[in-house]
């Protein structure tokens, strides 16, 4: 065979596809705990979505493309009056869910908000539970949201849980993408053939760079980087049940493939090598173990890694509060992702560079006893110069532990401690705490601050007595369940 021609021999669909196409149509979903959750997760994300509407930052980019379109059986913004086509709703969804960093989270060797995935299945449920009842067939319930949740939650979190897109420059949306794709082309009955289409496209992308999360330039996109995300997967999932063929090897191709282009080592030279090639790697099947392990974020709209060093903050504010001026230097001892992620010197330019700074996160409540979203606010950082004054004062170490455990499938602690050294020799306790309120090991104390988080964030938007009605439902997991996702929806509409 001549050397100048390529083999022609179609491949079969990339097993990960496979794999993932085969959970997404076959596994039913029965895990109590999981179902609880996921309950759970809904409330505080559509919580964590109305808190943001406060913010024109993040409003400013929603509504219709084209002002004045009306769509039929448009998919419902919640806390707004948009209608919208399911891609647009998607988008928008996921920009205010994810705005102010208070969604949950899932940490492994990837990170990322796997209610991300809510954008795309919220839009898509409500669009076609309206068309359904045009048409005098039953509309999906919030079952159906609570289980396209579920799925969503295990693809992002069992293929993050080996595999480091961080590592390789790529933004982990790249994974919101996949979850929404797969969910939401079940949701719109889709069959195997065409799921597995859908997901070809999903990773045949070009994919996002975490340039937008990191020093020098930390910014919004990475606010509204999943809406983005969420609702391409909407449209991806349309793309393969207009009958669109896939890209069966678009994982393992040679050369051109996913393995080859975006997930083996960046630097040309070492990429040549064997050794720096990568494919996905499993510990784990698809089940409902991400959602039954989902981190909440309770105490502070803030980047996950830095939860447990802000709550250490908060128990030595009473200590320091009125000795700010007399502090030497403050030790955080953290684990390695943190010091990857958010650590960072050097002016910080706009709310979202703030909010991926753990000396930023940490002064706050050191200073003020509690971090609020308001305050990563310019003029608010500009009202309080003594939060610069103590990033300034502060060092970070790490502690091989806290980062070995991070890992550890059974402990899966995002640990900090924070200690106060005063000019004149003495110090304070060095807090340690390992398990943030958000855990699964501290669900029982969790769930109530759960619930008056989402409480709170209703009472930002709506009447006390649309509120109680919201809460009141969201509570009864047979009532909420078997609610039509219209009706569901209708509730937040303004």
């Amino acid at each position: 065979m001549s050397a100048n021609v390529d083999l022609n021999n179609r491949p079969d669909y990339d097993r990960v596809l496979q794999d993932i196409a085969d959970y997404v149509l076959t596994f039913k979903i029965e895990s109590a705990e999981a179902l609880d959750t996921a309950r759970n997760c809904l409330m505080d994300t559509l919580g964590c979505g109305l808190l943001a509407l406060r913010f024109p930052e993040c409003t400013k980019h929603l509504g219709p493309l084209v002002e004045g379109t009306v769509v039929p059986f448009g998919a419902r913004v919640p806390g707004t009056s948009y209608r919208l086509d399911p891609v647009k709703a998607a988008w928008d969804i996921g920009c205010i869910v994810r705005w102010l960093d208070y969604n949950d989270t899932w940490l492994a060797a990837e990170w990322g908000h796997p209610s991300d995935n809510l954008g795309a299945i919220l839009a898509v449920a409500d669009h076609l539970s309206q068309k359904r009842i045009a048409s005098g067939e039953a509309p999906l319930t919030v079952r159906d949201v609570l289980e396209a949740m579920i799925m969503a939650h295990e693809i992002q979190g069992v293929i993050a849980l080996e595999n480091s897109f961080n590592r390789v420059g790529l933004d982990h949306v790249l994974l919101v993408k996949v979850a929404s794709t797969a969910v939401t082309a079940k949701l719109m009955g889709a069959n195997r053939e065409q799921l597995l289409s859908a997901l070809s496209h999903a990773f045949a992308d070009g994919q996002a760079l975490r340039t937008y999360r990191h020093a020098p330039n930390a910014g919004s996109r990475k606010s509204w980087a999943a809406g983005d995300a969420t609702s391409r997967g909407v449209r991806l999932a349309d793309i393969a049940l207009r009958g669109e063929m896939g890209i069966p090897g678009v994982l393992t191709a040679k050369q051109w493939g996913f393995y080859d282009v975006s997930f083996s080592h960046t630097n040309n030279d070492l990429a040549l090598k064997p050794e720096n090639k990568r494919a996905f790697s499993f510990s784990r099947p698809y089940g409902s173990y991400v959602m039954e392990n989902v981190l909440f974020k309770i105490s502070f709209p803030a980047e996950f890694h830095v939860q447990t060093a802000c709550e250490a903050a908060v128990t030595l504010h009473p200590l320091v509060r009125n000795r700010l001026h007399d502090i030497d230097r403050i030790v955080i001892t953290t684990h390695e992702s943190a010091i990857r992620i958010i650590s960072k010197v050097g002016p910080l330019a706009n709310a979202a560079d703030r909010d991926h700074c753990i000396q930023y996160m940490t002064a706050v409540p050191l200073a003020f006893g509690n971090l609020v979203a308001e305050q990563y606010e310019d003029d608010f950082h500009a009202a309080h110069p003594i939060i610069d004054v103590l990033r300034e004062k502060m060092v970070i170490v790490e502690e091989p532990r806290f980062t070995r455990e991070y890992l550890e499938a059974d402990k899966r602690s995002i640990a900090n401690a924070v200690q106060v050294f005063f000019k004149d020799g003495s110090s304070t306790e060095n807090v340690v705490v390992e398990y943030p309120i958000g855990h699964r090991r501290r669900r029982a104390e969790g769930i109530p601050l759960l619930e008056d988080k989402f409480k709170a964030n209703l009472a930002t938007r709506f009447t006390g007595q649309r509120s109680n009605q919201i809460f009141t439902l969201c509570k009864d997991q047979a009532r909420l369940e078997s609610t039509p996702v219209n009706r569901f929806i209708d509730l937040f509409v303004i």
